[in-house]
């Protein structure tokens, strides 16, 4: 497997040849092609920079946007397994949904490989799986949904499960009236809906976590909806994580029961999908991409980022622009 170091400097070799542009996409590219060529199994990426670099959430947060991506490299896929290579914070619930649900109408069996993190709706999305993919640096991540509450230090993304407990505990502290003073700024900040948005977004993450790992990972256990129901309360377990943020090993995961391979067991496997992974974040760090759905046949679908860096030092040739016509004195008016 070609390292971090190997393959910046297979990108600095490319960019001598290709007029000092590195060759972000063909060699991301051509190790997609080589694990399906490995696996004979139809085989997307989805990634965004989230880890590599900074970006608005947008751009990085899983959107219904992403049907039209995964729409476009689906389309002229005949293999009825797909591997789905995962690399993402998470995002819309509703979105995740969405593509789970379009991905198991097109492909009978699914596998999820994380190279490294699917967090919150990623999760989420990844137990639409058969069998998750897990190497000893992968993790997943809670799924307690996030809410949007405008704070007076502006917009900020807060977990339902602490906004409800939260307001419990006002409840009880307000019976003593010298406390609700203290209180009156936080509760300020609720409106009218956002208890009962709480509640639903809550109940809504165990329910499709619950539905799916019963359809498919777990279809063929004869316990698969108390197993199911079990994973989704403790996934969705805010008081057992702490943060939203957290990362979970898959040692946990595969003693909570999730079906889990392990991806040393084929180290061709392996080493594939962590060139791919590495490819993909030069990728990130070397262009303007902020998200790639991208398929073995070399179907993208790319969201681009304002600024552009150029982290590798390899020789550039300078830019030529057009010489600009002397502006003209403007007509006065008619």
């Amino acid at each position: 497997m070609p390292s971090w170091n190997d393959l910046l400097t297979e990108l600095q070799e490319s960019a001598r040849s290709n007029n000092g542009i590195p060759d972000y996409d063909g060699i991301r590219r051509r190790y997609l092609t080589d694990l399906q060529s490995h696996t004979g199994r139809d085989t997307i990426l989805y990634a965004t920079c989230f880890a590599s670099r900074e970006a608005t959430q947008p751009i990085t947060s899983i959107v219904d946007e992403d049907m039209t991506g995964f729409m476009t490299v689906v389309h002229g896929l005949r293999n009825k397994n797909l591997d789905l290579i995962l690399h993402s914070p998470g995002g819309s619930l509703e979105a995740a949904e969405s593509i789970v649900e379009y991905l198991r109408l097109k492909f009978r069996h699914i596998r999820v490989i994380v190279p490294q993190l699917a967090l919150s709706a990623a999760t989420i999305l990844a137990c639409g799986a058969d069998v998750v993919a897990l190497g000893k640096h992968s993790f997943l991540g809670p799924i307690d949904p996030q809410i949007l509450v405008q704070t007076q230090l502006g917009a900020r993304y807060v977990p339902a499960q602490a906004i409800l407990e939260q307001f419990e505990k006002a409840v009880k502290e307000c019976e003593d009236a010298k406390r609700l003073p203290a209180w009156i700024p936080m509760l300020s900040q609720y409106g009218p809906h956002l208890l009962v948005a709480c509640e639903n977004a809550s109940a809504l993450s165990k329910t499709l976590v619950t539905d799916w790992l019963t359809r498919w990972m777990f279809k063929k256990n004869a316990d698969r909806d108390k197993r199911a129901e079990k994973i989704a309360r403790w996934l969705a377990d805010h008081k057992h994580f702490k943060s939203h943020g957290r990362h979970i090993p898959r040692s946990q995961l595969k003693k909570k029961g999730f079906n889990i391979e392990f991806l040393e067991k084929d180290q061709t496997f392996q080493d594939l999908v962590l060139s791919v992974h590495h490819a993909t974040t030069h990728t990130f760090m070397g262009t303007g991409a902020g998200k790639i759905i991208e398929n073995h046949l070399g179907k993208a679908f790319v969201k681009l980022m304002q600024q552009i860096q150029f982290p590798i030092q390899v020789p550039m040739p300078q830019p030529t622009f057009p010489q600009q016509p002397t502006p003209s004195a403007p007509r006065p008016p008619s």
